[in-house]
């Protein structure tokens, strides 16, 4: 398979799919390289978020990818940042018109359909792109430093919290949010990223056993989980999940708890390193709190830091630090954690079809 020729000689082109909640992390991630990308249209169904998109942007305006697809609006990158049901399907028509696909998170809610966008994107020698701002957190970068530096010793156990609120009228909004097909519940939507930051930092996950249950939310999927892993190397872990919190977001931590170290980095959304002791000093702990960081929105401010990488990568001065088959390293466990709540037993991984 040929692949795709270094983009150098301009602006890398992005067209952007969906102008709902995450839309203008992209655009001001997308503006934020200005001469080494450009936006150069923007797509939805609802005319009202198009009108607001278009006026927002300046750019031109689509009614759905097929529109878009087919114009002449010259475009590198679709980013999909629709209902996560929508994404395989939209990425297998991106791929097939031979653009490469930027997909938010989670890249699927099926885990099928998620290899399929991988095979269709492999297929047509495109590359496929998914979003995991949260790995690029000064604070999150920090842990990782410290685990690849051997400082932990053996880790023993890791734990992560998302005890966050999202009232009915939230799903109320959009009639998508909560449904199995194109959304699910708190573990696939909300706590995605943080299943992607227990694996990356402290993985591969070797089984699952989770409960999940529909408590105070008119929703299809659960608005409240919790998951114990057993990890490859020994230790175990959990993740813990609610959008019932009273009465707004409380946390989003991840806790690693080691022979030679213990740290947490907490806040609303891994925004601030609330404790960090090793046995042994290092310099860069001196640079530690440096790190945290103060946040209103549980998204960070990851998303410029992803664009770089992706840039660079079509470029051709860098690798994909978030590819297809990262993405579904991710949704495999949220797939399995889904089949164990429904069955009542421990799924091992990788998933047998």
């Amino acid at each position: 398979m040929r692949l795709p020729d270094p983009i150098l000689d301009r602006p890398i082109r992005f067209a952007l799919v969906g102008c709902g909640r995450i839309s203008k992390n992209h655009i001001e991630a997308i503006q934020a390289h200005a001469g080494r990308a450009e936006l150069v249209a923007v797509c939805d169904h609802k005319p009202e978020s198009l009108a607001a998109a278009v006026a927002t942007t300046g750019v031109a305006g689509f009614a759905s990818l097929d529109a878009l697809l087919a114009s002449d609006c010259a475009a590198d990158v679709v980013v999909l940042a629709t209902p996560s049901g929508l994404h395989p399907q939209q990425a297998c028509a991106v791929a097939a018109a031979g653009l490469h696909v930027l997909s938010e998170k989670p890249m699927a809610t099926k885990f099928d359909e998620g290899m399929a966008m991988v095979r269709a994107c492999r297929d047509a020698g495109v590359k496929l792109f998914v979003v995991k701002q949260n790995r690029l957190n000064a604070t999150v970068q920090r842990v990782k430093q410290a685990i690849e530096q051997g400082r932990f010793g053996r880790i023993y156990l890791s734990t992560v919290n998302v005890f966050w609120s999202r009232p009915q009228s939230y799903y109320d909004a959009a009639p998508w949010r909560g449904r199995w097909d194109l959304d699910g519940g708190a573990f696939m939507n909300q706590a995605s990223h943080y299943v992607d930051l227990l694996d990356w930092l402290v993985g591969p996950v070797d089984s699952v056993h989770a409960y999940t249950a529909t408590l105070a939310r008119d929703i299809e999927a659960e608005d409240t989980g919790v998951m114990s892993v057993r990890l490859r190397h020994g230790g175990l872990g959990s993740i813990n999940v609610t959008m019932l919190t009273f009465p707004q977001n409380l946390e989003g931590s991840i806790t690693i708890l080691g022979e030679k170290g213990t740290v947490k980095i907490g806040g609303t959304a891994v925004n601030k390193i609330e404790h960090w002791q090793f046995a042994e000093p290092h310099p860069d702990d001196a640079a530690v709190q440096a790190a945290s960081y103060d946040t209103g929105s549980v998204y960070g401010f990851g998303h410029p830091l992803y664009y770089d990488n992706v840039i660079k990568t079509l470029r051709g001065e860098a690798s994909a630090q978030v590819d297809g088959y990262e993405g579904l390293r991710s949704l495999e466990i949220l797939i399995a954690a889904y089949r164990s709540a429904r069955d009542g037993q421990r799924v091992g991984l990788p998933l047998v079809f």
